[in-house]
């Protein structure tokens, strides 16, 4: 299953400051620790996820990197932190002590009060498909986002133009609806307003009171290069816009990059496989080896043998997050022909007899250790 977002899984905007995010991860560690949850099995779980986004959004140099490229950007076990141990330790630097003390001394159902709270827009995920060429350069790509933006006519109140949402009279505009059984009390969200505090008599025409409307556009986006396939790119502030003047939700973009038809790709290496001739083995030739900035001469010594590896500094992938490129790698592979006429043949047996054994260290070698091992 994929993971949440982090953001969402503690329920604060991306731009949270510390504070706001060390209070979201009271507020959630009290609401799902194990041991105030014995009959709810899912509660480990919802404190381990809690506690594993607070680990990377804590930390500002892994939450730099989630910001720019979501999962892929941290170490997927960078997260996983201590986990759920038993007793009071420090998960992320917040003393357990202090939350559980909170609880018992404030008593349940304390909570703060939701309602009418700006709210973030929902991040969008786009995929896009580049080249080989384009992740290794970069590239600017345009790309097409429908997304749900406040509403011009009625500026996100959902109410009619001249009009105005009421104070909702069941709940007081809290946006909860409180009961109380003896020294403990529960809330459920208010029926008549749906939680939003908020009563539209009068809906606006052109969202149907929602506040928002559907909208489709376009957004420059620049992808830098050495990026990767499957890296995301994220971008900031242009998902769906947010309620009640909460910020916009942001536009994840998931990149897939295609084969090429000669290079692959390790790490920040280009990879290349050269079939040569046997002549060309032999005798050494000069030859045209594709890269990624075009033909470049090499040179190939003789008495290459099959599976050398030639290595061009600083013609791979550049560095995403620095400066300079791999290397461009290139695999020999000696191709021996087929299909020989009877005087080619000939040719290769009077150079065979020629040669003998002193020209083939390596088989006089294996030669050399089959008789040995078998006494012969």
């Amino acid at each position: 299953m994929a993971k949440r977002d982090y953001y969402e899984v503690l329920g604060v905007a991306k731009g949270a400051s510390d504070d706001e995010l060390k209070k979201a991860f009271r507020r959630m560690a009290k609401q799902y620790h194990p041991d105030l949850n014995k009959d709810n099995p899912e509660a480990e779980a919802k404190f381990k996820e809690v506690n594993e986004a607070y680990e990377v959004l804590s930390d500002p140099e892994k939450r730099s990197r989630y910001d720019q490229f979501g999962h892929a950007g941290v170490d997927p076990s960078a997260g996983g932190g201590a986990g759920y141990g038993g007793g009071f330790g420090g998960f992320g630097g917040i003393d357990m002590e202090d939350i559980f003390g909170s609880i018992f001394g404030g008593g349940f159902g304390g909570g703060r009060q939701r309602a009418n709270r700006p709210e973030q827009g929902r991040t969008i995920q786009q995929n896009i498909t580049i080249t080989f060429e384009e992740a290794a350069f970069g590239t600017e790509k345009t790309i097409r986002v429908i997304r749900m933006e406040n509403c011009f006519e009625c500026s996100g109140s959902g109410a009619k133009k001249g009009t105005q949402p009421e104070t909702c009279p069941t709940c007081r505009g809290t946006g909860q609806v409180r009961m109380s059984m003896g020294f403990m009390s529960t809330a459920r969200t208010c029926d008549a307003c749906r939680g939003t505090g908020k009563i539209i008599k009068e809906p606006c025409p052109s969202c149907q009171g929602y506040g928002q409307v559907r909208h489709d556009r376009t957004i420059n986006v620049k992808i830098p290069a050495g990026i990767a396939d499957g890296q995301a790119i994220n971008i900031r502030g242009e998902g769906d816009h947010g309620k009640r003047g909460g910020p916009a939700g942001d536009v994840i973009l998931q990149i897939s990059v295609k084969e090429h038809p000669i290079f692959q790709r390790r790490g920040n290496d280009v990879i290349c496989h050269m079939p040569i001739t046997f002549a060309e083995a032999a005798l050494g030739a000069e030859m045209e080896v594709p890269t990624l900035d075009g033909k470049v001469r090499y040179t190939v010594p003789e008495g290459t043998q099959n599976g050398a590896v030639f290595r061009l500094r600083e013609k791979g992938i550049p560095h995403i997050n620095g400066r300079g490129r791999g290397d461009q790698l290139v695999y020999v592979q000696i191709e021996v022909p087929k299909n020989l006429t009877a005087p080619q043949k000939e040719l290769l047996k009077q150079f065979a007899d020629a040669t003998g054994m002193k020209n083939y260290k390596n088989k006089q070698k294996f030669s050399d250790k089959i008789r040995n091992y078998f006494g012969g």
